[in-house]
């Protein structure tokens, strides 16, 4: 048996039909005073794309250096490449997601592999012959 996704005990397509004011009172407070505190262009621009993505009128895949945007349940579906810093990692975005943000789903670091120590690297090794 399937599980069925549901946010805060709302299944998903309530969430779909909500009025934002509503959908802002489940979320965590965080998230409701960025929401309410209005939304910049470069977030409108990228909701904008979202939603023509959403359409199917969008060819391209959509790139983006916003990581501070909450995930809304109309986002829901949509595959966005995220910035980490470096490159452009694609993030499909899931129910499970909703409420979060979307620069939670992409790291901003690499693991660090350690090479062997150096010259240096300790005081008894100054004296060990390099040959």
């Amino acid at each position: 048996m399937v599980k069925e996704f549901s946010y805060r005990g709302i299944p998903k397509e309530e969430l779909e039909n909500m009025s934002l004011e509503k959908l802002f009172q489940l979320f965590n407070a965080r998230q409701r005073r960025s929401l309410t505190r209005g939304i910049n262009d470069g977030k409108r621009k990228l909701i904008e794309e979202i939603k023509t993505a959403k359409a199917g009128k969008l060819k391209n895949p959509i790139k983006t250096h916003v990581r501070d945007l909450i995930i809304l349940p109309y986002m829901v579906d949509v595959t966005v490449n995220v910035f980490s810093g470096k490159e452009f990692r694609p993030v499909l975005i899931r129910t499970e997601m909703i409420g979060h943000y979307l620069g939670e789903y992409v790291i901003t670091n690499k693991k660090v592999s350690h090479g062997a120590p150096g010259v240096g690297a300790s005081r008894s090794s100054l004296y060990v012959p390099l040959k």
